[in-house]
């Protein structure tokens, strides 16, 4: 027996439309439909009509939501999380109060280093309790699938342990996750001095065996300063290429030396950070058809500078903003809070903002076929806004405004 939902009432229903990134001027443009319904068959949309017309068939539906004259889009898609980790760094507030860069705590054996060893020590059901109460106030604020990095292990053991816990919340979590490989998040303690020999461990074992299991999609490599250079990260995903993963780059988040144009050149689906990007980079970028994946919540805890997202939007590069939630250089899941953020500090529109958050890192993690817009065909995944409006949504800061989530048809 099928099963179905309808949403009635719905004072704007706003989305970008396709399964495609969206870039330069289609960037801002969604579709707005007053007074408008929606009908989901079996988790599939299969039905929205506007201006007070209801679907055929709404009079049989299981259930009925009236939206009482709120905002809907499509669900929100996190496209960038170093979700599974084991411990916290709050201690590393007094050094960067008194002036240590984030760097600066790396170099020190803190850092990334510090949660690789707490990771290491905590086991599956720890790692897997904590990142399920993440996705569930995640959920809560309005996400639906979220992309998340393995990257705290930097041994094979843990990071199989860190996928194998994405693995498992896709499996049981309503969020659908998109796992990601990213072994190459610093140089490991054991390896200090030898990153090549790191990058040749990576290559020639680890990454072939997350192939073999079947537990990422994608791999991910931190290109900086200090960390891994343009040479090895280059080395890192051809391999990754070879092997049939989906290449993503950490690159120029704080310096620029040279990842973004990497990203062009390798043909990365998406370049995170990006705060310190220049002009060669993003043509890079923009000839690769590479997504900008920006996260300004970053900026804001690190006392950054914030990525160049309107330049971007002008060379024709597609961009996404997520939050970049991890332990050390943004504590915060809060992807409303990056709305926020991309509104004041990036200087978007609400309409471009929207796409940033939905269809652009959809298409960036592989699901736009599947989510991110509001389509007949595409999962029933939506939220009901306590706002008339996405300007409201981009204004207001510090509350969650998700009133009601919906994933494949379930209000959950």
């Amino acid at each position: 027996m099928n099963k179905t939902l309808l949403i009635k009432n719905i004072g704007i229903l706003q989305t970008p439309i396709g399964s495609e990134s969206h870039r330069g001027e289609k960037q801002g443009e969604n579709i707005k439909m007053n007074d408008a319904a929606i009908l989901i068959e079996d988790g599939i949309i299969k039905e929205i009509t506007e201006n007070g017309q209801l679907p055929s068939g709404a009079e049989n539906a299981d259930t009925v939501i009236d939206a009482e004259g709120n905002l809907v889009t499509p669900g929100l898609v996190e496209g960038h999380t170093h979700l599974v980790f084991g411990g916290y760094r709050q201690n590393e507030i007094p050094l960067k109060l008194a002036g240590a860069t984030y760097l600066d705590i790396l170099k020190a054996g803190g850092g990334i280093l510090d949660t690789v060893r707490k990771t290491r020590e905590a086991s599956f059901e720890e790692l897997y309790e904590k990142s399920e109460a993440f996705l569930d106030e995640m959920l809560a604020l309005g996400v639906t699938t979220c992309e998340a990095k393995s990257g705290y292990g930097l041994d094979l053991e843990t990071e199989l342990k860190m996928l194998n816990v994405v693995k498992a919340l896709d499996r049981n979590h309503p969020v659908d996750m998109v796992p990601t490989f990213m072994g190459a998040h610093a140089i490991p303690e054991e390896y200090k001095g030898r990153a090549d020999e790191f990058i040749d461990l990576l290559c020639n074992q680890m990454m072939p065996e997350v192939k073999k299991q079947g537990l990422a999609e994608f791999c991910d490599i931190f290109c900086e300063d200090s960390v891994f250079d343009v040479a090895q990260s280059k080395r890192y995903l051809l391999k990754a290429k070879e092997l049939g993963f989906g290449l993503k780059i950490h690159a120029d988040e704080i310096e620029e030396i040279g990842g973004s144009e990497l990203a062009g050149e390798v043909g990365a689906i998406s370049a995170e950070h990006l705060i310190a990007a220049g002009e060669k980079g993003l043509a890079s970028m923009a000839a690769g058809g590479t997504t900008a994946m920006l996260l300004p919540a970053t900026s804001f805890y690190l006392g950054k500078t914030f990525a160049p997202a309107r330049r971007m939007i002008e060379l024709g590069i597609p961009v996404a903003i997520a939050s970049d939630f991890n332990p050390g250089s943004c504590p915060s899941l809060n992807l409303q809070f990056a709305i926020n953020l991309g509104y004041l500090r990036y200087k978007l529109t609400p309409e471009e903002i929207l796409t940033a958050v939905t269809i652009n890192p959809a298409c960036a993690i592989g699901r736009g076929e599947r989510v991110g817009t509001l389509e007949v065909g595409k999962q029933g995944d939506l939220v009901i806004w306590d706002a008339p409006n996405m300007e409201m949504l981009c204004y207001r800061f510090g509350s969650n405004l998700a009133m009601q989530v919906i994933k494949k048809g379930i209000l959950v």
